[in-house]
């Protein structure tokens, strides 16, 4: 496994593959980066779908409204929902969308962030600057990157377990 050099603010997501590590950025954007490790220590990122997944761009996931793979998933509705927890305001830094980052998705009002998330299959340089990125894989791309594509996948992929990397 990757070093993990700060357990309290290291992601371990389980995938049908294996785990993919994430290394949060709280002094980037540290709302964002409390936000998943909320949510992942409630559960509510187990068993949701990677909704949109398109090849050469991007994998998004996180809606524990509608994307629950096991309570209440609705495919048509995945990635029109959040968490019961209030929108957060935009954390944007200098930190470019590249390979492997995460971005936090949202509606087209900058502060509107919630649950959503991505990882860039590629540099996605022309996010940079209009989504927060708030943490990198540093383990497990591959898995990533052996997600089902699609917008929505026919068969979409899952999270199986979301974990704060110190809870573990």
């Amino acid at each position: 496994m990757a070093e993990i050099k700060d357990p309290e603010n290291t992601i371990i997501i389980e995938l049908k593959d294996g785990n993919v590590v994430i290394e949060l950025l709280p002094d980037v954007a540290p709302q964002h980066s409390e936000r998943m490790k909320e949510l992942a220590r409630a559960g509510e990122y187990d068993n949701v779908a990677f909704h949109r997944v398109i090849d050469g761009f991007m994998a998004q996931t996180g809606d524990v409204q509608h994307g629950d793979m096991k309570d209440g998933f609705n495919i048509r509705m995945a990635g029109t929902g959040g968490s019961s927890l209030p929108n957060l305001p935009a954390e944007f830094s200098k930190l470019p969308h590249d390979r492997g980052t995460l971005g936090a998705a949202r509606s087209a009002n900058p502060n509107s962030a919630n649950s959503q998330f991505f990882i860039n299959f590629k540099d996605n340089h022309f996010l940079n600057g209009q989504y927060t990125v708030y943490g990198r894989v540093i383990e497990g791309m591959e898995h990533v990157d052996a997600i089902t594509r699609g917008e929505p996948p026919a068969n979409p992929d899952r999270m199986i377990s979301v974990k704060v990397a110190a809870d573990v």
